[in-house]
């Protein structure tokens, strides 16, 4: 079912754990940042599909990604695709920048984030980013 309008809750709820997740991230806040995913998490790539069944190596995988200049990520924008009142659909961007505030790229994802068990976290993503 397609609802016609997009659950205001939901959406709030969506975006507050994108918020915390790159707050998380930003800090280097390993705890924080398994707080923002549900597992299994699904992250799908040009290279394929990657799949974490816990949390304890999520930091780490991202640090070895984002390559040893990586210093913070901003969001760009965060656009509500659909919106059910238990599932997000939010097209982001994020830039990512080095310890010298430059810009080393910018990326476009797709983000599932939905409530679990009564919990909002992301259980996926679609990105282009590495």
């Amino acid at each position: 079912m397609i609802a016609s309008e997009p659950d205001p809750a939901a959406v709030a709820a969506a975006l507050k754990v994108l918020d915390d997740h790159f707050a998380a991230l930003n800090a280097r806040d390993a705890t924080a940042l398994a707080d923002s995913l549900h597992f299994p998490h699904y992250r799908l790539t040009a290279s394929g599909m990657q799949v974490w069944q816990t949390s304890e190596t999520y930091l780490d995988d991202f640090f070895a990604r984002a390559g040893d200049g990586w210093a913070r990520s901003a969001l760009l924008f965060r656009n509500v695709v659909a919106a059910s009142p238990d599932k997000v659909h939010l097209d982001v961007g994020f830039v990512r920048f080095n310890d010298k505030n430059e810009e080393i790229g910018r990326f476009r994802s797709l983000w599932i984030i939905a409530r679990l068990h009564n919990v909002w976290a992301a259980l996926a993503r679609s990105s282009f980013a590495k």
